[in-house]
C-alpha cells in the first residue's frame, strides 16, 4: 500500500493541472444558457434539502465507483474523470470570478471542496492503482496474484472516499448556501 502515495500524488497533478488549464483557456459561456447544468439545476429547484442531498452523494458516488470498476481499462476512466473534473471546476472558477468576488467563489467550493476534493484524489487514485496493477496482472503472469489484494486494499480506500463524501454533500447542500447567502 505504500506505493499509494505516488498514485495519489499523480491524480493530483493532474486534478490540479486541470483546474488551471480551465481557469486560464479562454471560454466563452454562459452558465445559465448551458443546457445540461440548466436542467440539473431545474431539477434540484423541485427537490427538498434531503432530495438534494441525496442527489448530490448519488452523483459523487456513482462517478467514483464507475471510474472504479472500469480502470482496469487503460485508466482511461479514473484519468478521463481527474481531468474533466478539475477542468470544470477551473471553468467555473473563471466564470464565476467575471461576475463575482473571490470571497463568493470561496464560499461556494470550500465549505464541502475540503472534502469532497480529498475524496475524489483518494478515490481516482485507488481507481488508477487499481487499474494499473490488474493491467500488470493480465500482461504478466508474475502479477497475476497480486489482482485480489489490490483490488481489496483499494476498495478500502474507496470506500474511505465515500465516507468524505457523505459530509462534504451534506455541507454543499446545507452550509454552503448560506454562505453563499452572505454575498
Amino acid at each position: 500500500m505504500k506505493d499509494f502515495w505516488q498514485y495519489l500524488v499523480v491524480a493530483a497533478v493532474i486534478f490540479f493541472s486541470s483546474v488551471l488549464l480551465g481557469f486560464v483557456i479562454p471560454i466563452e459561456l454562459d452558465l445559465s444558457s448551458f443546457a445540461p447544468l440548466g436542467d440539473i439545476a431545474d431539477d434540484l429547484e423541485s427537490f427538498s434539502s434531503p432530495g438534494v442531498f441525496i442527489y448530490i452523494l448519488t452523483n459523487n458516488i456513482t462517478a467514483i465507483v464507475f471510474a472504479f470498476i472500469l480502470a482496469p481499462f487503460l485508466c482511461i476512466f479514473p484519468l478521463f474523470s481527474l481531468f474533466v473534473n478539475g477542468f470544470v471546476i477551473g471553468v467555473v472558477g473563471a466564470l464565476v470570478l467575471e461576475q463575482e468576488s473571490v470571497l463568493f467563489l470561496m464560499a461556494g467550493f470550500l465549505p464541502h471542496g475540503i472534502l469532497e476534493i480529498p475524496a475524489l484524489l483518494i478515490a481516482l487514485a485507488a481507481s488508477l492503482r487499481f487499474g494499473f496493477n490488474t493491467m500488470k496482472g493480465i500482461l504478466r503472469k508474475s502479477w497475476r496474484n497480486t489482482i485480489k489484494p489490490v483490488f481489496l486494499e483499494n476498495a478500502k480506500l474507496l470506500g474511505k472516499a465515500v465516507a468524505l463524501l457523505v459530509p462534504a454533500a451534506l455541507i454543499e447542500t446545507f452550509i454552503t448556501p448560506i454562505f453563499l447567502g452572505l454575498f
